[in-house]
């Protein structure tokens, strides 16, 4: 591999918030200028909890993609305790639905609606299982006598591993892994269970958000833990190991939301979340393995081909431009900075434009 020009099959990105309305349609392209699908969290107000919410909403992205770029939304339903397991089998045979998002109530932006008891959707889970439809989970407590920098580990301990006993034959996704914890016990396991790794949480820690003033842009769900496992995250999502790969998490607040009394939890990484990953596999002298996370691993934890198209990486003496900030409305949603400028730029390539 050329250490700064190389190509790889187009990325996707397995954790992505478009919410809706204006939103949605100031964001997308943000998306899909860089990546050939995207699953889509379903927290919307009011949530995507059936089927035919989901294929309303699929139609509001569709038309919210700019002329030009190919780019399919795979669509996810928000898991409630009285979710139909007929509807949900239904909406994956038609081949909309590609997973089911567990949130437990209360954990992150509008997860009021969330499972508040695992034990009461053990029968959607277990069609699940037997038709092969991931569960996505927000993997976090909201017991409120648990530490907010300790809500993966003890969900790790009390509901997943729990859960994935009583049903095993479950496939899981831990989404947003941010701890050594997380990464330890999806090492350990077996295959049904995979993870994905934000951009931000491999660039920030804790102290980017706290340290010399607090820093609303830099708050997310879960929040940004201390720097050991910030460096186990980066020690997971270069190793290649095909059970971490993409997700980004980004997540679009207006300027105002962010910047209050009670902020949002959530960072918009869409614009330049590529530049980033690759100055981080580069950091890590992992470059070749940037496929692998990006483009290989999770089409195969989800048993779908890797896409055609190809995105070609270089690297330039001139900085990226990044816009600070994108006008949704009257208002702004802001880009995230990761502290240091980004040299490596990206292009789309048309598969059989190239030989591989």
């Amino acid at each position: 591999m050329n250490a700064s020009d190389f190509v790889i099959r187009r990325p996707d990105d397995w954790h992505l918030h478009l919410r809706d309305g204006a939103m949605l349609r100031a964001v997308t392209g943000h998306t899909s200028a860089h990546f050939a699908r995207a699953i889509i969290m379903p927290n919307l107000v009011p949530p995507v909890v059936a089927t035919a919410d989901a294929a309303a909403y699929r139609d509001r992205i569709l038309e919210a993609i700019p002329d030009g770029d190919d780019f399919t939304p795979l669509m996810t339903l928000y898991l409630t305790e009285t979710t139909d397991p007929d509807d949900l089998a239904a909406g994956a045979a038609s081949g909309l639905i590609t997973a089911v998002k567990l949130y437990p109530a209360g954990a992150t932006t509008n997860s009021d609606s969330g499972v508040r008891d695992v034990e009461r959707v053990q029968p959607v889970l277990e069609r699940m299982a037997e038709i092969g439809l991931p569960l996505l989970v927000h993997g976090e407590v909201t017991d409120p006598d648990v530490d907010i920098f300790d809500r993966e580990a003890v969900f790790i301990e009390r509901v997943l591993d729990p859960m994935r006993r009583r049903v095993p034959g479950l496939r899981v996704v831990m989404e947003h892994v941010t701890t050594a914890d997380g990464v330890d016990y999806v090492s350990s396991a077996d295959d049904t269970i995979a993870a994905t790794i934000t951009t931000h949480h491999l660039i920030i820690n804790r102290n980017a958000l706290l340290a010399g003033g607090i820093r609303p842009h830099y708050y997310c769900l879960p929040v940004a833990k201390r720097e050991r496992h910030r460096l186990a995250l980066r020690a997971a999502a270069t190793s290649g190991n095909p059970k971490f790969f993409n997700g980004t998490d980004s997540a679009p607040h207006l300027a105002t939301d962010k910047e209050s009394a009670c902020g949002c939890a959530g960072i918009f990484t869409a614009p330049n979340t590529l530049s980033c990953l690759a100055h981080v596999f580069e950091e890590e002298n992992a470059l070749d393995r940037l496929e692998a996370f990006l483009s290989l691993s999770g089409p195969r934890f989800y048993g779908v081909a890797p896409n055609e198209g190809r995105t070609r990486f270089f690297k330039s003496e001139t900085p990226l431009q990044v816009p600070e900030k994108i006008s949704v409305q009257n208002d702004d949603v802001v880009v995230f900075d990761p502290g240091f400028p980004l040299f490596w730029h990206t292009e789309p390539i048309n598969a059989g434009a190239f030989d591989r």
